[in-house]
Parts: C-alpha cells; sequence; structure tokens
C-alpha cells in the first residue's frame, strides 16, 4: 500500500490531523469494498480510486472530496450502497458519489442515449457542487494514463469522448495542466503513429535546441534585471498535441514549426506586467498581431496574461507569458484556486460565480433538448474552447465562442431579445444576421415586437444557447399552427362520420385521453397536424366514446387552404402551387400537411398506401404572395433582361431569383416570381409574350 502511504503523506500537508484520520478509514472501507476486484492491468482495484485522490492533492481539495474520490467506484461496482456511504461518511460524501455515479441500471436503447443522460446527470451536480466535476476530472485522467491496457476500439471511443467533452471541461474551468495532458493522451489513442513520430521528432529537437532556448533565457533574464523588474523566468515545451494542431492549421512539417518552446515570466505586481513587456519588446522586436492581453480582458475561465511573440535569435519565433503569481495560481489551478488558495481575492470569487453562471446556462440550454443527439451536439458546442470578445452598446464585454454571429450575441444578451431579432449593427454598421462577430466589436441588436426566430438562423448560429432557444421557439409554434390545422382535419372527418364537432364535448375527449394516455387535446390535435395520427381514427375514437352513432358519411368535407397555416402546411417545392392550381393534400407523419398540385408527377412517383390522402382547395380570401418558377427562352440581344424585368414589374410582380443558361442559339432565363395566384401569373406571361426577343414562356413546376 505504498500509494497510501504516499496520499497520506501529501494530505498531511495541508489537513488536520482528524481530517486525515477520516481520509486512512476511507482507504480501508474503498479497499474492503473493491476486494478481489482487479483493473484491466492487472493491477487491484484499489490502486485507481488512491492514484484519483492523489491527483487532487496538489489542488489542497478538502477532505470530503479526498474520500468521495476514494469511493467513487463502491456505489456503482460493489455492494456497497448510497445509504451505507451516508452513514459512514456523511450526505455531503454521499451525495458527492452519488453525482459521480452513473446510470447503469437502467435500460437505455443505444449507447448515445446512455452516454447524453450520463453527462445530464453529471453536469447537474456539477452545478451543486463543482467539486463533482474535479474528482470526474481526476478520475478520467488516470484512466486514460492507464488506457493502454484496453481494447483498441475501447480506447479509442474512451479517447474521443475526452477529447470532445472532458479536456473542454477541463479548459473551461481553468484546469490548464488536466487540460493539456487529457488533450495529448486523447491524441496519443486516437492518432499512435502521428503521436510517435512528434514524439521522437520532439526529443530530437529538444537536444538540438536545448543551448539556443538557454541563450534565450539568459537575454530575458538580463533585460528585466535592467528594468529593475523582480522576475522568475522559465522556458517550457509546448504539448505534442498543440504543436500538431499548428502544423494541421497551417499546413507545417515538424522542421517549420520553430516555437516549439515558449516562455514564461512571473512578475510581483499588475503594473510590472506592462513594464516587463515594454522590456522584452525592446530586447527583440514583436510580431505584428501577435499581442494578446487577457489581463484586461480576462478569459472566461479567469485565465489572465500578457501573450506576446518576439523575432528571437536566428529568427526564431518566441511566445512568451507576462503574469503575476496570483494569475499564475488562477490560471494552473482554475476554478480550484479556491481550495488551493482561501484568500477570498475577488478574481478567484468572480471566477467562481462565472463558472456557476456558465453551468446554468448550460443546463438550462440542455433541459430543452428532446434527444440524446441533440443534448450531446449543445454540450460540444458551449465547450468550444476559443472565445471573442465583443461589447454591448453601454460598453459591457460578452465572451462568446469563435465563430459566433449577430444572432449568437442577441441570445447572449437575452431570450427575448433573439428571439424579435430583425437585424444587427456591428461598429455602427447594418451587417447581415450571419456575419462572424471579431475581437472589439461592438454590436447592437435591433429587435421588433412581432419579429420571430428564423429556422434559417440553426444553420449558422455557434452557442448552445441560441440553438436550443431557436428549436424551442420553432417547436413550439410548430405545435399551435399544427394544432389549429388539426382541429381542422378532425372535424372534416367528423362531418363526413356524420357527427357534428359540437358535440363531442369534455367528457369524450377526458375519455379519449385516458384510453390514449396523452396529456391534453392539444396535443392529440397537434399530433393530426403533423400526421402522427389519422384524423379518422381519432374521430372514430371520439364519436365512439361518446356512444355516439357514427351515421352515414354526409360527404368528404374539403380542407381550406389559407396559405397563412405556418410550419403546418407546407406547399411541394416539386410542383410549387399556387392559388388556381387544382391541388391535393397528403399528411406525412412529422411534416404535417404537404399541398401538391393534381398533376404532379413526383406525387404520383412516390404515392405510398401509408400516407392519408386529403381533398383540399384554395380559400377564396387569399391575400398573400406565392413562389413560382418560370422559364424564359429569348433571342440574345442587348437590352433584353431589362424588356423581361419591366414587364414583370409592370404585372405588379416580383422578382425572387434569376440566373442563366445557353440552349444554342437562344438565353434561357430562370425566373423565381412572388405572384398572388394563376391569374395574376397569366397576366405576367401575357406581358412577356408582347416582348418581340422572347421565343417561349414556360412554368416550371419541378424546380426544386
Amino acid at each position: 500500500m505504498a500509494d497510501a502511504d504516499l496520499l497520506i503523506e501529501e494530505l498531511s500537508t495541508y489537513l488536520k490531523p482528524k481530517d486525515v484520520e477520516h481520509v486512512r478509514v476511507a482507504i480501508d472501507f474503498s479497499r474492503i469494498a473493491h476486494q478481489g476486484q482487479m483493473r484491466h492491468s492487472g493491477d487491484p482495484y484499489i490502486s485507481h480510486p488512491i492514484a484519483v485522490a492523489r491527483i487532487l492533492t496538489p489542488l489542497h481539495i478538502d477532505a470530503q472530496a479526498i474520500i468521495a474520490a476514494l469511493l467513487h467506484d463502491v456505489v456503482e461496482d460493489t455492494e456497497v450502497t448510497n445509504e451505507q456511504v451516508a452513514e459512514k461518511f456523511g450526505k455531503p460524501v454521499a451525495e458527492l458519489v452519488d453525482g459521480l455515479s452513473k446510470l447503469d441500471r437502467i435500460q437505455f436503447e443505444t449507447r448515445e442515449d446512455a452516454q447524453a443522460e450520463n453527462f445530464r446527470k453529471m453536469l447537474m451536480a456539477m452545478a451543486r457542487d463543482v467539486r463533482v466535476i474535479l474528482i470526474k476530472l481526476a478520475d478520467r485522467l488516470h484512466n486514460m494514463r492507464t488506457l493502454d491496457s484496453m481494447a483498441v476500439d475501447k480506447r479509442e471511443r474512451i479517447a474521443r469522448e475526452t477529447m470532445e467533452i472532458y479536456a473542454p471541461i477541463a479548459n473551461r474551468l481553468g484546469l490548464n495542466d488536466v487540460h493539456h495532458e487529457l488533450q495529448d493522451l486523447s491524441f496519443k489513442y486516437l492518432h499512435p503513429n502521428r503521436y510517435g513520430v512528434l514524439a521522437k521528432a520532439l526529443l530530437v529537437a529538444r537536444g538540438n535546441r536545448r543551448e539556443v532556448v538557454s541563450k534565450i533565457l539568459d537575454a530575458i533574464r538580463q533585460a528585466l534585471a535592467v528594468a529593475n523588474i523582480q522576475a522568475e523566468v522559465t522556458g517550457r515545451e509546448k504539448d505534442i498535441y498543440s504543436i500538431y494542431k499548428k502544423m494541421q492549421s497551417k499546413s507545417l512539417a515538424f522542421a517549420e514549426v520553430l516555437d516549439i518552446y515558449g516562455f514564461r515570466v512571473l512578475v510581483n505586481d499588475f503594473a510590472s506586467c506592462y513594464v516587463a513587456l515594454g522590456a522584452l519588446h525592446s530586447l527583440y522586436k514583436p510580431i505584428p498581431g501577435k499581442f494578446k492581453d487577457y489581463i484586461a480582458i480576462p478569459k472566461v475561465n479567469g485565465y489572465q496574461s500578457l501573450h506576446t511573440t518576439l523575432f528571437g535569435p536566428f529568427g526564431t519565433p518566441i511566445e512568451i507569458q507576462i503574469r503575476t503569481h496570483e494569475m499564475h495560481r488562477i490560471a494552473e489551478a482554475g476554478v480550484a484556486s479556491h481550495w488551493l488558495y482561501k484568500s477570498g481575492h475577488d478574481s478567484i470569487n468572480d471566477l467562481h460565480t462565472k463558472t456557476h453562471q456558465w453551468l446554468q446556462e448550460l443546463l438550462e440550454s440542455l433541459s430543452q433538448s428532446s434527444d440524446s443527439s441533440e443534448f450531446l451536439e449543445h454540450l460540444k458546442v458551449d465547450l468550444f474552447p476559443d472565445e471573442v470578445y465583443v461589447f454591448t452598446p453601454k460598453g459591457k464585454i460578452l465572451s462568446l465562442p469563435r465563430g459566433a454571429t449577430g444572432v449568437d450575441f442577441a441570445y447572449s444578451v437575452h431570450t427575448d431579445i433573439g428571439n424579435r431579432c430583425i437585424a444587427i449593427k456591428v461598429n455602427h454598421e447594418l451587417v447581415p444576421l450571419r456575419s462572424e462577430l471579431r475581437n472589439g466589436d461592438r454590436v447592437e441588436v435591433i429587435t421588433a415586437p412581432n419579429a420571430k426566430p428564423n429556422p434559417a438562423w440553426l444553420s449558422y448560429v455557434a452557442t448552445s444557447k441560441a440553438r436550443s432557444h431557436i428549436r424551442h421557439f420553432l417547436k413550439t409554434m410548430q405545435s399551435g399552427e399544427s394544432a389549429q390545422l388539426g382541429e381542422r382535419l378532425l372535424n372534416q372527418a367528423l362531418h363526413s362520420l356524420g357527427v357534428k364537432p359540437q358535440d363531442i364535448d369534455e367528457a369524450h375527449w377526458n375519455k379519449l385521453l385516458r384510453d390514449t394516455g396523452v396529456k391534453t387535446r392539444q396535443d392529440i390535435l397537434a399530433d393530426i397536424g403533423l400526421g402522427r395520427r389519422l384524423n379518422m381514427v381519432v374521430a372514430r375514437q371520439l364519436a365512439n366514446a361518446g356512444d355516439a352513432a357514427a351515421g352515414e358519411a354526409a360527404g368528404h368535407a374539403v380542407v381550406t387552404i389559407q396559405g397563412t397555416e405556418g410550419m403546418a402546411v407546407q406547399f411541394a417545392p416539386c410542383c410549387r402551387p399556387i392559388p388556381g392550381d387544382p391541388i391535393i393534400g397528403v399528411i406525412k407523419s412529422g411534416q404535417g400537411l404537404i399541398v401538391h398540385t393534381h398533376d404532379c408527377p413526383t406525387l404520383r412517383r412516390g404515392r405510398s398506401g401509408s400516407e392519408q390522402w386529403l381533398d383540399v382547395a384554395w380559400d377564396k380570401n387569399i391575400n398573400r404572395p406565392f413562389d413560382v418558377s418560370i422559364k424564359l427562352l429569348v433571342a440574345d440581344r442587348r437590352g433584353v433582361l431589362a424588356k423581361v424585368a419591366s414587364a414583370i414589374s409592370e404585372a405588379d410582380a416580383n422578382i425572387e431569383n434569376i440566373n442563366f443558361t445557353h440552349e444554342g442559339d437562344y438565353t434561357a432565363l430562370h425566373f423565381t416570381l412572388e405572384v398572388n395566384n394563376r391569374l395574376h401569373l397569366a397576366n405576367v406571361m401575357r406581358n412577356l409574350r408582347r416582348i418581340p426577343e422572347v421565343v417561349r414562356i414556360i412554368r416550371v413546376k419541378n424546380a426544386t
């Protein structure tokens, strides 16, 4: 039990003797619980929880968390219950252990479902007590260090999960060393050959460049001494994964990556950081565009430092970080600095506040995810490590992921601002909503009371908060519109059975809800509108529920299409029906009512018995434009396009899109127009036929 003795020795440097004794009891308890269990490596299982606890000791984490680390697998892998843990070691320890236990006793349909629910549970426990994730990260780090004993496919799965989830969480919490080691180990198992080649190359380069590094260190120390700055200067070798990323992003060979070494300067106070920066810029020339001030604008994980890249001797780029000792402690320990340095320092308190706020926002976004793939997508998006810092009109700084757009900014300010956003001003100029934001941008959101999210936003937003709120709004809106359509379809089916809708009272509906297990009438109507339930089946159930005699069919009532149904009714892109066209409706599961023209060839080819076909007709009072495609074959003469555009405008139609193709001696003009109905289209085509250069006009119905 040499490792256990080392653990006790390390804990004795900062814990009270009474707490150390509690840890001894926990070691014995865990050893007895795991008696006879072995790891894949062949080591006794107790070696793992002890190693996890030892990873946490440099953070000076408290006795409760150390005990939870020692017991983190006993509930999951042994006969010990959470109640026994609570009785022996107290409720706080039991809650930590419960937050770390997987949901293995619940059966999930897929591995992805199980993974998503385990992450969800862990994040909820983490929001209550951040020690849960510190223990989990230590657990994952030791598992990664001992991954060689696993099967290759399992290694790759665990390494990918670590790279995509755990390493970014460590980065987000400011645990710098843990973040880099998890990345390197994940890279090692995901790309073993690349890792091996780079590790060997780095070993050779270390020897070749030792003299250069020593010379630069001496020069930096001397320059700082001349400037009367007390500083601790160290050289550090970049980790293998960061070198690989640089090679990949800039298409470099290893020999071309000159800055494999970085230098760190630790000074005593805030002002000395900037004085040291000036001294080093006098020693070596700075590379333009390679300076970042994370002191004035800290990263969201609390990290503060000055970063600069200089032209060193022999043209070697030198990366230098300048920070105070206090900033360095937070940079290394992140959110765990609370236990390591109980100073009550403002920066540490601020870091904890930001971390808690991030967790709450993340959980709020994830709570709206309807399935496991959506949940994991939101989680990975939110853990994206690179940030841009932008300003509100009042000068407040907001941090967003790199690639974030004006829509992401709007949702980060407030959900209602995002939902009602119609335009964005960046640095006082209007820009498209999809424009990516850059560091230092001043962003202003323009809203309108009746505006609502656009489904197209989902293709370019970068934050999980924006994505989840857009999806939630669209689903809610679709549900409301689908319920309205469902009610019309149900009424049609009831009429065809000879039952008046007003004869179906609350008792009939309540019996139907009990029989089907559905919570509300609205849900059933929405399901009908979305094609998940057949209106005729529901109508018969309601009629039977009320002992109503389903009379003879009173003819098939026709569903009228108003064009304002929103997402519940879609106009098929294969034939683009417009008012005046003979139409037919088909209900497809999850898509609602799709309206086609009677002669749509796609409809004839794709007709299946599982679809519900409906008689539909245009409402007489439609007052909105519809897209229609036409093709004009014209003689290739100067000014013909202007004549065509003018004729379309005179007919009071709008051009949505235009493109050209050549067909022999003629030019084919392909237009997408907005017209009110078939009569309006006929007027447009009549105007176009009067142009001498127009040889032929065709309405294109298969414009997908």
